[in-house]
């Protein structure tokens, strides 16, 4: 069950992090994977080489995501190199410690650009590519802040995934007629290096403890995408799968 075998996967932003930890939860479920990073491509060659350890391909493709002519670039070379792509996992993204009365336009512009944009872009031209082969599966990696907001500024990072929710929704009903899926996930506290160093030990043990299950790994988002991914998911479409162990704030 859950096997993705001759399947092929793009996981934007996937050098490292959640995004990583989806790559490789892909990749051990039997998918070959185009590792999408925007600069460090030392840390996107490591997720290659995890990948391509379990005998899987890896197409490594520097591209941000929120730029239609670099999309159009990453897609062209995905298409060159397998002639399909199964399965798309929009989790680019990026936040700013700023609340409403600090953060100015650009800001506002340049989050909204990285994460929601870039999965618009990313989405249409997979769904052209999807059309064509009539099977697909679409996931956004949105985040609980997307279903109940962010607690302490962040404005701009909870209107983006807000928003990833509301595409996912819309273009579930866009792609059902060509047989493809679309979904999101909305993780919780996930132990990522970047939280680490955003929260520090201590106040990630107290997050830890006001959570039912405490902090998740990046594993299970990664199973999480499996699941999505696979076809035993072939009628769930416009969901949106909490991963939060238990810290539910709708």
């Amino acid at each position: 069950m859950f096997r993705l075998d001759n399947k092929i996967a793009l996981v934007t932003g996937s050098s490292r992090g959640i995004g990583r930890g989806i790559a490789l939860a892909l990749a051990k479920a039997g998918a070959d994977i185009v590792v999408n990073y925007a600069g460090n491509a030392e840390a996107a060659e490591e997720t290659a080489s995890l990948i391509r350890e379990m005998g899987r391909k890896a197409l490594v493709v520097q591209a941000d995501v929120g730029e239609e002519e670099q999309v159009d670039i990453m897609f062209d070379k995905i298409k060159n190199e397998f002639g399909r792509l199964d399965i798309l996992v929009n989790n680019a993204g990026t936040s700013q410690d700023k609340d409403i009365f600090a953060m100015d336009k650009s800001d506002w512009d340049r989050i909204i650009k990285t994460n929601l944009t870039s999965g618009m872009l990313c989405s249409k031209r997979a769904m052209e590519m999807m059309r064509e082969q009539n099977f697909g599966r679409i996931i956004f990696i949105s985040s609980v802040v997307g279903e109940r907001g962010a607690l302490y500024g962040h404005i701009h990072y909870a209107a983006t995934k807000s928003g990833q929710i509301g595409i996912t929704k819309t273009l579930a009903r866009t792609g059902a007629p060509y047989n493809i899926t679309v979904n999101a996930i909305a993780p919780g506290f996930i132990a990522t290096e970047l939280f680490l160093q955003t929260h520090g030990e201590e106040e990630m043990k107290k997050l830890a403890a006001s959570v039912p299950l405490g902090i998740g790994s990046l594993e299970d988002v990664g199973y999480a995408a499996v699941y999505l991914a696979s076809d035993e998911a072939r009628y769930v479409t416009g969901a949106t799968l909490d991963v939060n162990g238990g810290n539910n704030f709708r």
